[in-house]
């Protein structure tokens, strides 16, 4: 299971705005150790949020226990329906999305490639797309270096 789990952090809510869409609020937070920002687009409405919230959230290439890549066995919604445990049971809320873009810094690896001085901990940006909603992760490279271009899944809980 540990191997899907391309990231996992525990971060505290800043701010909220919910200004320019109905049901949709654009959440920013903050890593416990202030390492790791992120900005996301979440359907509020689904999953109410708030200032000062913790969420732990996690991205992962499969939903599958075992690990196994839904394109090599069957898709997570049959998984779903089989009524089998998926990593998503132990969350409340789940997106699928397409990494589309990295920003990096000097130094540090992004999406599995070294793009720097060895032993340099760059900052590297990545950013998510969920059907409109969007996910902006920055942080040191050492721990958003196992997200690559592909598609994953984004699961929070409070």
């Amino acid at each position: 299971m540990a191997d899907s789990q391309l990231y996992d952090e525990v971060f505290t809510i800043t701010s909220l705005n919910s200004a320019k869409y109905d049901r949709v609020a654009r959440i920013s937070g903050a890593s416990l150790d202030r390492s790791t920002s992120f900005s996301l687009d979440i359907n509020t409405e689904l999953y109410p949020c708030q200032p000062l919230e913790s969420l732990s959230l996690v991205l992962a290439s499969t939903l599958s226990l075992s690990g196994t890549s839904e394109s090599d066995e069957r898709g997570w919604r049959d998984l779903s329906r089989s009524g089998e445990a998926t990593l998503a049971d132990a969350y409340d809320y789940v997106m699928r999305g397409k990494v589309y873009k990295f920003d990096r810094s000097e130094g540090g690896a992004v999406g599995g490639v070294d793009v720097g001085v060895a032993g340099a901990e760059g900052m590297v940006g990545v950013y998510v797309s969920f059907g409109g909603l969007l996910l902006y992760l920055n942080g040191p490279a050492g721990k958003l270096g196992g997200v690559k271009m592909d598609y994953v899944y984004l699961l929070l809980k409070k």
